[in-house]
């Protein structure tokens, strides 16, 4: 028993599919590759560097307390 020959619109539906594959494994290759050299890099980045905010790399430093005379 033969296979029947496969049609047109599945090579054409592989070659697609193999395209959209290969752009999504590079897409996670450049994020994982930026990743690995933010980490190794030690890169304390963060969008807010407010002190005390969330993600903050700056503590917030205590006042000193106020003495009323």
């Amino acid at each position: 028993m033969a296979f029947p020959p496969e049609h047109e619109i599945y090579r054409r539906r592989f070659s697609r599919n193999l395209g959209v594959g290969l752009a999504l494994v590079a897409f996670v290759a450049l994020v994982f590759a930026l990743t690995v050299v933010k980490v190794t890099k030690g890169d304390m980045m963060h969008a807010n560097d407010a002190p005390g905010m969330l993600g903050s790399t700056q503590p917030i430093q205590p006042e000193a307390p106020k003495v009323s005379p």
